[in-house]
């Protein structure tokens, strides 16, 4: 098994595998978290391995509207190409519309429609994995998408709605059969949400099914974790959500423990930085996630971790980062 950092595949020459006829090089991906996959988060997982950029899902609604909360969702860097742009709603022909909008906009490398997210306020309006209970709205975005894009269109699905309703294998099918070029396979009911054990028996029955390529996604938080996904599913690769938050580091093929205390820090005070350049003076609130997420490995007290989570002065932040680094 190649054991090589995602970096050193992605400067290789040799596709690690296609997605239509667009080249990936690394077999890591960073998946599309709502409020959490930003412009600067993205850039650090690029920079760190993960092959492909995903945006946040961008609603179809807020396109055709207008609405000016979708547009810092659309932004990334050049480097980080190859761009699947994620477009999420339950209407075929306005999510037609609205990517039409998008692709002339940021001209995107491929289109992804969004079939997992679990959140209330998505599947409420028969969105994201709502979409599951409705395989003849995903096989007629598909045919729209398909007919009217050169580029490739794909998808990330859930297991189904819930245990009852169990119809990955038809929701991957349709994808495929109506010209999609890549899935994603969250081992995950909507019901589970992010609850209970991913199963990954299904994603290897999706890969043994299908001619496109396959993307394991659900519970890999460490290497060994990758490599047992891989080998028991056949995906052609790993796309790591929750657990690359407080470890973007695993697109370089480290867990956690084994980042150097100064790279730990080195990277909180970059990202700490590029958070306020992208949001001003809001990117501190922003990144009280992230730094939440970087700590806690270590042994804080709770009155600083606190004091940390909640100040609003970027200075305070860093100045306290330099003491506490110092000790570990």
């Amino acid at each position: 098994m190649n054991q090589k950092s995602n970096r050193d595949l992605i400067t290789e020459k040799t596709p690690y595998f296609m997605i239509g006829d667009v080249p990936i090089y690394g077999d890591l991906i960073l998946a599309p978290m709502d409020g959490v996959t930003d412009m600067p988060f993205r850039s650090l997982c690029r920079r760190l391995g993960s092959a492909l950029t995903v945006t946040e899902f961008i609603n179809a609604i807020d396109v055709i509207e207008n609405h000016p909360r979708y547009h810092k969702r659309l932004a990334f860097e050049p480097d980080q190409r190859p761009l699947s742009l994620q477009i999420l709603g339950n209407q075929p022909e306005r999510m037609l519309t609205a990517t039409m909008r998008l692709v002339n906009k940021i001209h995107p490398d491929i289109i992804d429609i969004n079939i997992g997210c679990q959140s209330k306020n998505v599947t409420a309006r028969g969105a994201g994995a709502a979409l599951m209970k409705s395989p003849k709205t995903i096989a007629r975005i598909f045919q729209l998408m398909t007919h009217t894009f050169k580029l490739p269109i794909t998808g990330k699905i859930r297991l189904g709605w819930d245990h009852d309703h169990l119809n990955y294998l038809e929701i991957a099918r349709i994808i495929e059969d109506n010209g999609g070029a890549m899935v994603a396979v969250h081992g995950r009911t909507r019901q589970q949400a992010y609850r209970g054990q991913a199963q990954w028996d299904p994603i290897f029955e999706v890969k043994q099914d299908l001619r496109i390529p396959v993307i394991g996604n659900g519970d890999v938080k460490t290497i060994a974790d990758i490599q047992k996904i891989k080998e028991s599913t056949g995906c052609d690769a790993v796309m790591i959500g929750r657990a690359a938050v407080s470890n973007p580091w695993i697109f370089s093929r480290l867990d956690r423990e084994d980042v150097p205390v100064e790279i730990v820090k080195e990277t909180i005070l970059n990202h700490l930085d590029a958070m306020l350049d992208f949001y001003g003076e809001r990117g501190v609130i922003t990144f009280r996630k992230f730094l939440k997420a970087y700590l806690r490995p270590y042994d804080l007290q709770s009155e600083l971790l606190l004091s940390l989570l909640k100040s609003k002065d970027p200075e305070f932040i860093k100045s306290n980062l330099e003491e506490i680094f110092v000790k570990e």
